[in-house]
């Protein structure tokens, strides 16, 4: 049977956490196992994620000492063994209808990876406030370099195809050039065309820190990319003007 783990790294999260499993748990598609790597979580967030250990597709694993998104990315990718590996974070939604829709795309277009267009929204006084977010049908290494729109927690790789790919250690950005690097060894990533991601804009998210986001995303361009100044520069700056174009000034 076709098969799916999800990723989930989590710290602090009590907030949002149970919304998150849940959108997991009510999927359509039912054959997915799911890895939860807490980064010492110092609040309620294990607690609520043990309450639904009965499930024995979900596992939690617990780190003592925080280590970044990246390192618990990486460990719960040496435990995968499904043949498509999705990602989601600890503050995010998915519709119900988003593994299979993804999956029986995949299937019959033989894809290696593909992602969806998002809703991002923001909670203000307990009011949803959303905006849908089309992105690029399509996405080659060049295309994204300028243009970083393909959201982690939408995404969903041939497990095959990642090998031993792995996100970085960073600070931020560390999915960034997890991207880069899938992109240079499966060549393109496909958009399903359909809103199935739901994406929470909270104070320490990425799209609430805009310019610290640039300064990383120049870092890993010119150590990890190898750009030169004019290409990275050139990158920089089309990630800025297509960042407002979706979000705005906000």
């Amino acid at each position: 049977m076709i098969n799916v783990d999800i990723i989930l790294p989590t710290h602090n999260c009590e907030k949002y956490i149970e919304e998150t499993i849940n959108s997991i748990i009510f999927q359509t598609f039912k054959n997915w196992k799911l890895l939860i790597v807490d980064d010492a979580s110092q609040d309620a967030t294990k607690d609520i994620i043990k309450k639904y250990l009965n499930d024995k597709r979900i596992n939690l694993r617990e780190i003592k000492k925080n280590k970044g998104a990246g390192f618990c990315r990486n460990l719960a990718l040496r435990c995968s063994d499904s043949k498509y590996v999705a990602f989601i974070d600890s503050d995010d939604v998915w519709k119900k209808n988003k593994l299979e829709e993804q999956i029986k795309l995949m299937e019959n277009k033989n894809l290696d990876f593909t992602y969806t267009d998002i809703e991002i929204f923001q909670e203000i006084n307990g009011i949803k406030k959303k905006k849908e977010i089309s992105i690029p049908a399509e996405f080659s290494y060049d295309l994204f370099v300028n243009n970083t729109s393909i959201c982690t927690s939408s995404m969903i790789i041939k497990r095959e195809k990642i090998g031993l790919t792995k996100f970085l250690n960073t600070k931020i950005c560390e999915d960034y050039f997890f991207k880069c690097k899938l992109l240079q060894k499966s060549r393109i990533a496909v958009n399903v065309g359909k809103y199935l991601t739901l994406y929470r804009i909270t104070k320490n998210s990425l799209q609430s820190n805009k310019i610290r986001n640039l300064y990383w995303i120049w870092y890993i361009n010119k150590k990890y990319n190898k750009m030169k100044n004019i290409k990275n520069f050139l990158s920089i700056f089309s990630i800025s003007i297509n960042s407002l174009k979706k979000y705005g000034f906000k």
